[in-house]
């Protein structure tokens, strides 16, 4: 815990400063507060959540030094818990008890919105199983702010967080992606990320993607184009940096753009090479899931 002293102001209770002005910040209902944050940009950071960070009676973030800025940056001068993946099973309890108390717990990640793949959820689920009020202050979120920046379709779209970090697990992953309809989004580790788009490309086929690289933030990079093509471009590229999400577009047969006669496709491929091969090429030919290409292409090779 940071022994940072607390600046009161109204009523005792801290506050915060927007552009030169102080403004109080009242003590909010107890309740478990979701408070989402910048994921780059402190611009990005709502009048509400300002508030609540400011006056709820305890903070609590991943990382104490990463909050802090946002902290300094607004004028909020407060104590803060650390709760993060390592610490969060004994914070859940200590956490609870405040809430239990009649206190208000202000819950923040170090970018973005808590329970998206942080350990937040096991506060947040357990304080929904003891009957304690939990309220969401929404704000940033990288994977919409990949979505919105990416072009590709927004009517659907599935959240899959971060992929296997060994290869097996991750085409296994893809595999029982492939046939979702709609939009995928992932979070990437920048040195796995030319792994995941090889692994994407073979697996998912040429579909339309996106890999948003630092978005909100000064060297934010946006590259878009078919996996192959993205997979090619970031396996010459000497190093990756920065917070990644990539957006696969859904399948094509549910784009209505599968070809018109994909036993064609297969049948000249199964001349030439085993099932298993074929599908694999025919995945880069019409962008469906490698798994049912692979079925298709059994049975065919057994007519």
């Amino acid at each position: 815990m940071n022994d940072e002293a607390e600046t009161p102001v109204e009523g005792g209770r801290t506050g915060y400063t927007l552009r030169g002005t102080a403004f109080p910040a009242p003590r909010p209902e107890p309740a478990l507060y979701l408070v989402a944050t910048p994921i780059g940009n402190l611009s990005d950071i709502t009048l509400r959540a300002l508030e609540t960070i400011a006056g709820a009676d305890v903070l609590a973030c991943e990382d104490t030094r990463q909050t802090g800025k946002l902290l300094q940056r607004y004028g909020i001068r407060r104590r803060a818990w650390s709760y993060h993946e390592h610490s969060a099973e004994s914070a859940d309890e200590a956490l609870l008890a405040e809430l239990e108390a009649g206190r208000s717990v202000a819950l923040v990640s170090d970018a973005g919105t808590p329970l998206v793949s942080d350990p937040g959820y096991r506060l947040g689920r357990a304080a929904i199983t003891r009957g304690l009020p939990v309220v969401p202050i929404p704000g940033a979120s990288a994977p919409l702010a990949a979505l919105l920046a990416s072009g590709l379709p927004s009517d659907a779209f599935f959240f899959a967080g971060f992929l296997p970090a060994k290869e097996s697990g991750r085409r296994a992953r893809l595999e029982a992606l492939a046939r979702i309809p709609g939009t995928l989004l992932f979070f990437e580790a920048p040195h796995r990320i030319a792994e995941s788009l090889a692994d994407m490309a073979d697996v998912l086929g040429s579909r339309p993607a996106a890999v948003c690289r630092e978005l909100t933030k000064a060297f934010e990079t946006i590259y878009r184009a078919p996996l192959p093509d993205l997979a090619a471009e970031f396996a010459a590229m000497e190093r990756v940096r920065g917070e990644i999400v990539v957006c696969v577009g859904g399948p094509a047969d549910e784009a209505g753009e599968a070809p018109a006669d994909v036993d064609a496709i297969l049948l000249g491929l199964l001349a030439e090479m085993k099932p298993a091969k074929a599908a694999q090429e025919a995945v880069k030919l019409t962008g469906l899931s490698r798994r049912d290409l692979y079925q298709r292409a059994l049975a065919l090779k057994a007519e």
